[in-house]
């Protein structure tokens, strides 16, 4: 039944969701575990500031969920590995699911699942391998009532760019999006857009499909705050953020701010505050 998992994801008065992605370690990259050396410090802080969600992977999950409390943020669990974001990329790149992904989630009591969809310059088989990851997952999540969530990503050429650099052009986002809600989307993850006033554009391609926006690179606390807002008055669901808040030198209060971008609507001000008084 996806109806209740959905609920533990979204607020239900605002319909919008903010999940903190912390399974920047699956990856093998060094550089990603800034902010997250300690993970169930990182947990616990961010589950007292209270987000929607909380992305992990099978092996960190379990510290979100032997906490006794309530209410907690809701589990989204990272189904696939990847070895295509360091600044020079191996001989052989891949995209590879978990064993038994879905049961695996149904076992950790998440509340959803999610796979990305890459698009990456000159590697048309790494694609190859998230299409066939998603075809593998869907029936599963309808069997077993586990929302999907898809992630495309546009990724700039890795020689320029150097690893996880996403390519905000919306000529390559729109298509891609729409790939992954043809595919079955429950919900979507996507890139923000260089210029965040055609947001609107992303939304009406995922036609309905709740629509929550990457972080993108870490950015100054105001530039950061500034473009929620704008995604939220272009219609976004909601946001995923990683780096920004676990590599933030008060994760709880960048939190506590998102948060009140996300489900009440604050201005860039308002949610400066929280960071001076948290």
């Amino acid at each position: 039944m996806k109806i209740a998992r959905y609920h533990r994801l979204f607020n239900p008065a605002s319909g919008r969701c903010f999940d903190v992605a912390l399974d920047h370690g699956f990856f093998n990259e060094r550089t990603f575990l800034a902010g997250i050396e300690n993970m169930p410090r990182t947990i616990a802080t961010l589950v007292a500031a209270g987000p929607d969600a909380i992305q992990l992977t099978v092996g960190q999950a379990p510290h979100l969920q032997k906490l006794p409390l309530r209410p907690k943020p809701a589990l989204v669990l990272r189904s696939d590995v990847a070895n295509v974001y360091g600044a020079e990329l191996p001989r052989a790149l891949y995209s590879r699911l978990i064993e038994e992904p879905v049961l695996q989630a149904v076992r950790l009591d998440a509340a959803c699942i999610v796979v990305n969809l890459f698009r990456i310059p000159d590697q048309p088989e790494v694609a190859d391998q998230c299409i066939r990851n998603i075809l593998h997952l869907k029936p599963q999540c309808d069997h077993y009532g586990m929302p999907l969530m898809i992630e495309p990503l546009v990724f700039q050429p890795n020689a320029r760019a150097g690893g996880y650099m996403v390519d905000g052009d919306p000529e390559k986002i729109i298509p891609l999006v729409r790939q992954a809600v043809e595919l079955g989307a429950d919900i979507i993850k996507a890139d923000p857009t260089d210029d965040v006033s055609i947001y609107h554009k992303i939304i009406e391609t995922a036609g309905g499909i709740p629509v929550l926006v990457r972080g993108g690179g870490k950015a100054p606390e105001q530039e950061l705050l500034a473009r929620t807002v704008a995604l939220i008055a272009q219609g976004a669901t909601g946001i995923v953020y990683g780096r920004n808040i676990i590599q933030h030198p008060n994760p709880a209060a960048i939190t506590r701010a998102l948060m009140a971008v996300v489900h009440d609507g604050a201005s860039v001000e308002a949610a400066m505050a929280f960071l001076k008084t948290t």
